[in-house]
């Protein structure tokens, strides 16, 4: 599991996706999100405005990352 480190109090998934290096812009992030390709805290999400504070978890094709302040 990598760690995606944060400087405020929570960030947007799709924000997280684009930070990560999975999504190359908020649009690829967006429609990764909407196909169900994202799964927070081991539940599929389809919310691209999700919030995710330190300690949420989000995986996208078999990569696994962990929120960090």
């Amino acid at each position: 599991m990598k760690k995606l480190l944060i400087k405020g109090e929570y960030i947007r998934l799709c924000d997280a996706l684009k930070l990560s290096g999975e999504a190359d812009t908020g649009g690829i992030a967006k429609l990764l999100i909407l196909e169900g390709k994202v799964a927070v805290n081991g539940e599929i999400c389809l919310q691209k405005g999700r919030k995710l504070a330190p300690g949420d978890r989000f995986a996208i094709g078999g990569a696994e990352y962990q929120i960090v302040l």
